[in-house]
């Protein structure tokens, strides 16, 4: 069983060299990061996976928080983090070495009342212009499928949902959980149902770990096989972040 097993010391080598491990967290991400502990320390299901990665390591962990995923993701090539909690894609995975998902989110669209748009296959249409966060999971995912509709990048540091508004655009693209809560607000929109993809939360390291990548795999799979993802979900009252088989 790999989270109770013996740890081989070339994973620790290659996992925290510096004595511990330094965790990238992307904070934007309100499902994974829910608040900060007392001690400032960010707090949610994504830091309680890093915090248990490095108990199994044996060494204390460092939080390395960016306010954006596009910002984790380049923080690899700096070597400013060990193992980032970021959604895998293959833009990505150029430079980064991503375990298996050990949670998932489902990313649809939101569309005004008195759209033709039914279904998420629709919305790739000529004439449709489709809002989305820059850099996110789901935004390079996005960007490699669309085909008709016109993709509208919205820079991180901005709200999609203002802009998808202000400009009056077709589609807003997001996390089902994010466009829930902005379609209650709302009057005059709705989301559609199913989704265009789902974005798997994984564990990454650089390419270069070869070792530790490996040993991070198992980790993931039998921290989702015997409960302790499942846990940290329910710890954190989290909705609409699930466990992939």
């Amino acid at each position: 069983m790999p989270i109770e097993s013996q740890i081989d010391s070339q994973i620790v080598r290659e996992l925290a060299p510096h004595g511990r491990l330094r965790v990238g967290v992307n904070m934007a991400n309100a499902l994974l990061v829910t608040g900060r502990a007392e001690n400032g320390d960010p707090a949610g299901v994504s830091p309680d996976m890093g915090r248990a990665i490095a108990d199994r390591l044996g060494v204390p962990v460092e939080y390395v928080p960016y306010p954006s995923p596009g910002l984790v993701a380049d923080g690899v090539e700096a070597h400013e983090w060990d193992i980032a909690n970021i959604g895998a894609e293959p833009q990505r995975a150029e430079k980064i070495s991503f375990t298996p998902a050990y949670a998932e989110i489902e990313a649809t669209y939101l569309v005004a009342e008195g759209s033709s748009i039914r279904t998420p296959e629709e919305a790739d249409r000529p004439g449709h212009r489709i809002a989305y966060k820059a850099r996110s999971a789901y935004g390079l995912w996005l960007e490699r499928n669309i085909s008709e509709a016109e993709l509208v990048a919205v820079p991180p540091d901005e709200d999609a949902l203002a802009y998808f508004l202000e400009h009056r655009l077709e589609v807003l693209a997001g996390l089902r959980p994010r466009l829930t809560r902005d379609v209650e607000t709302l009057s005059g929109y709705r989301m559609l149902d199913g989704q265009f993809m789902s974005v798997q939360q994984a564990i990454g390291t650089a390419r270069e770990n070869t070792v530790a990548a490996a040993w991070l795999t198992e980790f993931v799979q039998e921290a989702k096989a015997c409960g302790v993802v499942a846990g940290f979900i329910e710890r954190h009252g989290v909705k609409g972040l699930t466990v992939p088989v």
